[in-house]
């Protein structure tokens, strides 16, 4: 069985409102999820609230792994794999 493609994409919220930040971030998410496995990069900048925001309202308890990573404290990595 031929393994199954990664999709792997940004999307930058710099200079978006928060709430419209959380809204493009569910849909992208949402979006994502029906084509399969993705990794998912999501460019906050230094702003700590909206990744608060993001884990609380959006990843915490969602069926995605996700993580802020070493080397850009600035992004949030999220991905999902499906078998």
């Amino acid at each position: 069985m031929p393994k199954r493609k990664k999709i792997q994409e940004v999307i930058d919220l710099h200079g978006i409102r928060h709430k419209e930040a959380l809204e493009r971030v569910k849909d992208e998410l949402s979006y994502r999820s029906e084509q399969g496995s993705f990794s998912l990069t999501i460019i906050t900048g230094n702003s700590s609230v909206l990744q608060k925001r993001i884990f609380e309202e959006i990843l915490e308890g969602s069926m995605y792994t996700y993580y802020i990573p070493s080397w850009n404290l600035g992004q949030i990595i999220v991905e999902r794999t499906v078998f």
